[in-house]
């Protein structure tokens, strides 16, 4: 234990690798802003509609998320993406990744960006491949499968954030210190 530096055991940065206010790491203020959008809306409004609306034809509107939007899902998914209506199986199992993994990552990853902290480097890399590895599956679900959508050029274009983010993220993670 003795040959083990310091700074391994603990976060917090040495006077060599101090952390650089967010103000002045603009690219890690567009990850911020990303998770808290995906923190505060997307897990736990959008996708925690999905869990407790299972039939999108037959349903009682419930307590969270509010009626108009639920309303406003549904008109999307209508409009433009039949499997977010259709809601399978394995569509509801990448929800529930959203809901019990992702939105706690989220939480972790706003503190962890804002305050510099070096031990996000793997739980991000862990949420990059499974993010991207879950809508690279649902897009193709999209595009080919029982619920293809007519309007593929749009479900894309409303999915890409979270097929670039995490791209975005595994070139972000390699830069050594990570945040100074």
């Amino acid at each position: 234990m003795a040959d083990v530096p310091t700074d391994a055991l603990v976060d917090v940065p040495t006077a060599a690798a101090r952390t650089k206010p967010l103000r002045r790491r603009p690219i890690d203020l567009i990850f911020v802003v990303f998770f808290v959008i995906n923190a505060g809306f997307i897990t736990y409004v959008v996708d925690l509609e999905q869990l407790v609306i299972t039939n999108t034809q037959h349903f009682s509107y419930p307590v969270w998320p509010p009626a108009p939007l639920v309303d406003l899902f549904h008109w999307y998914g209508r409009t433009y993406d039949p499997l977010l209506m259709a809601r399978p199986p394995f569509w509801r199992m990448t929800i529930w990744i959203d809901v019990l993994f992702f939105g706690p990552f989220y939480l972790a990853a706003i503190y962890a960006f804002v305050r510099g902290r070096t031990w996000i480097r793997t739980p991000a890399l862990v949420w990059s491949g499974t993010m991207a590895a879950n809508v690279l599956i649902i897009l193709m679900e999209e595009r080919y499968g029982v619920f293809a959508t007519p309007h593929f050029g749009v479900v894309l274009a409303s999915n890409l954030p979270w097929l670039l983010m995490p791209a975005a993220m595994i070139w972000r993670m390699q830069r050594k210190p990570l945040f100074s």
